[in-house]
């Protein structure tokens, strides 16, 4: 793997507050969107149709001037979302469970003379029960990443220095999610979860520089940076071409996961190289005086 020309960060100009400082503070801002967001309507995130139940109608028109108009016209429901896939004449319109169902959508298409291309339902307990199973995935895999970090160090601070890293790329993502109007789907979930899998990834690279190879603390921080940037800066550009074709394409799905995946990486690189890097510079040089 070719590495990239990484400038090295003269860590001695800066305290411990001061590299902690930027990090943090993200975090609690970050906190403070997901907890407001969940004190508003009862979860940390918009939950996508796979997690409340609800209908999804795929429907083609020809030569309509104003489709949203006249979509919102010809159902009796008020429609959750109306999105247009380009190239086609085709509109994905969704309902929230409750409001509506598949037989009242099936007539209410053929009384507006739409052409019905397609039409899924899913039931709201499916939908809970579904919900439930991945946000214990979620929970499971983090837990497992921390027992394997805390089996692998067997020290505390480094340990807890990679789950807070990971924990902060999973909060910074979600926060985003928010901000962007991006609902928590299975396939956003998939996201977060490969999230705690770069996170980690870079985060045990540079604990494993610097507290099992021999070498100054700084040298062994920059030797792992060379690796740990390149890799994250490659998926981070492989991940903004995707969701860049995913928006044009149309591909709502690639486009969320892109993004997610984007943001996290930003947030894995400022939180590797600022909280990680303070924190095992703290367990290092403990009780010495420089």
């Amino acid at each position: 793997m070719v590495e990239l020309r990484v400038p090295e960060v003269d860590y001695t100009e800066y305290s411990n507050r001061q590299l902690l400082v930027v990090p943090l503070a993200v975090l609690a801002l970050a906190l403070l969107i997901v907890g407001g967001w969940y004190l508003l309507t009862g979860a940390p995130a918009n939950y996508g149709l796979e997690f409340t139940g609800g209908t999804e109608v795929r429907i083609a028109m020809d030569d309509v001037e104003d489709p949203d108009a006249a979509i919102e016209e010809a159902f009796s429901a008020e429609p959750d979302t109306i999105r247009s896939i380009p190239g086609d004449d085709v509109y994905v319109v969704t309902f929230r469970a409750g409001v509506t169902d598949a037989s009242t959508i099936e007539s209410e298409v053929e009384a507006a003379d739409f052409e019905l291309r397609g039409l899924d339902e899913v039931s709201e307990s499916f939908g809970a029960d579904t919900r439930q199973l991945a946000v214990t995935g979620v929970g499971i895999a983090f837990l497992g990443m921390a027992v394997l970090v805390f089996a692998l160090f067997r020290t505390f601070i480094p340990s807890v220095a990679v789950v807070a890293s990971a924990f902060s790329d999973i909060v910074i993502p979600i926060a985003m999610m928010n901000l962007l109007g991006i609902d928590l789907t299975l396939g956003t979930v998939a996201a977060l979860l490969m999230l705690i899998g770069y996170s980690v990834d870079s985060d045990i690279l540079l604990n494993n520089s610097v507290l099992r190879r021999t070498g100054d603390f700084y040298e062994s921080v920059h030797r792992a940076m060379r690796t740990g940037v390149t890799m994250t800066i490659t998926s981070i550009a492989a991940m903004t071409v995707m969701a860049i074709a995913a928006t044009i394409l149309g591909v709502d799905l690639l486009r969320d996961i892109g993004i997610i995946l984007v943001v996290g990486l930003f947030a894995d690189l400022m939180n590797t190289y600022l909280m990680n890097v303070t924190l095992l510079r703290w367990y290092k040089f403990r009780g010495v005086k420089r």
